[in-house]
């Protein structure tokens, strides 16, 4: 008779918010039943493996697939450059580095074709050692011309919803068995996205729920005052916990967001009191995970947007021809990212982004 197999005391990262890397593990194994559990755990991931693999290449060129995809035109964008580092930090906030640049270009192509879109790798500033960061990682951006705030939060959504939908037509198999071996709940999350309406929320009206959660004793390890960007468990907690459905988070304060947002007109009232300005960004919001999408629409003022580069001090030198597309009169536009490594990680329910990239990129970790 097999002696039972000893389960040991979870080591002290268990369940941590932030990945350890490490060169090797040593597995010290004295009962034969071990190795045997060992090797059917060996043969689920690797199938886990084939699975994700599937998954990924029948996403990968999903926006060619959509009902309307003939009306906007791919464009290449140049990906790399030192302008664009010193643009995301020195505007003070977590901007991407490659995203930043072919976001800006984007909008040149969106201006001279209506409506256009780009799919290429993007290089995170921010140092983000999480499971759900990486330093390089794909993107795809629409940018439409002639859109406000309400039509880019139904680009994003319908967006959204059809690659959730076309993963559960064509990939069926395969969500099953990810279903059974990986997440029992996968596919009923994955059918909720689809039927549920996303909730539309404004930073403020977010904010005073967080604020009135923690009255009743939920505990944040992070604040959430006004003005503070949200952390992950401040997303999840609307999300999985206050709506139980996608939201959408709109009316970020100007401070924490990129400079070409374009600015609200009214500011917000919070407990009374006029508060900062807000813009019209726009963060889709979703189970598990937190942020899949970051959107808004772009600011068009040539004047405005020429204060705020001065405000943010980024050199001006670096934003010259992206200025000249104002200088010159332009006309409303936004457009939204969605990173394509977080849709893989919610459609096949893994925990940690790594597990869904084949070459996994993070920050001090780029050996392949």
């Amino acid at each position: 008779m097999n002696k039972p197999l000893t389960v040991y005391k979870a080591s002290a990262g268990s369940g941590k918010t932030f990945t350890l890397a490490t060169e090797y593990i040593k597995l010290v194994v004295e009962d034969p039943q071990c190795y045997r559990n060992i090797l059917a755990v060996t043969f689920t991931n690797k199938a886990t493996e084939e699975m994700k693999m599937r998954i990924l290449s029948q996403l990968y060129g999903i926006w060619k697939q959509l009902p309307d995809s003939e009306k906007y035109m791919q464009v290449i964008c140049e990906k790399t450059g030192l302008s664009e580092a010193l643009v995301s930090e020195r505007a003070g906030i977590a901007l991407d580095v490659a995203r930043a640049r072919c976001q800006l270009e984007g909008e040149l192509g969106a201006t001279a074709l209506g409506q256009i879109y780009t799919f290429g790798p993007t290089f995170r500033a921010e140092n983000s050692n999480t499971p759900r960061h990486l330093a390089e990682f794909w993107m795809i951006e629409p940018e439409v011309c002639f859109i406000d705030m309400e039509d880019l939060m139904d680009l994003e959504e319908d967006f959204i919803k059809y690659c959730v939908k076309w993963a559960l037509d064509n990939c069926k198999d395969d969500l099953e068995f990810l279903n059974k071996m990986i997440d029992k709940g996968l596919i009923e999350r994955l059918q909720s996205v689809i039927k549920e309406d996303f909730v539309r929320l404004p930073y403020t009206k977010g904010i005073e729920i967080l604020q009135e959660a923690v009255k009743n004793g939920k505990k944040f390890e992070f604040p959430c005052n006004w003005g503070d960007d949200l952390a992950s468990e401040h997303e999840r907690y609307l999300v999985e916990e206050y709506f139980k459905k996608p939201v959408i988070m709109t009316n970020y304060p100007k401070a924490i967001k990129a400079f070409y947002m374009k600015i609200d007109e009214k500011k917000p009232i919070f407990n009374g009191k006029e508060m900062e300005e807000t813009v019209q960004g726009t963060d889709v919001l979703f189970p598990a995970i937190g942020e899949i999408i970051g959107g808004s629409v772009r600011e068009e003022s040539y004047d405005k947007l020429i204060n705020e580069i001065k405000s943010r001090d980024i050199p001006m030198k670096d934003m010259w021809w992206y200025l000249d597309t104002r200088k010159f009169g332009s006309c409303p536009h936004g457009g939204f990212g969605l990173g394509f490594e977080r849709l893989i990680l919610f459609v096949t329910g893994m925990q940690n982004i790594r597990d869904v990239i084949p070459f996994p990129r993070t920050p001090k970790t780029a050996d392949f």
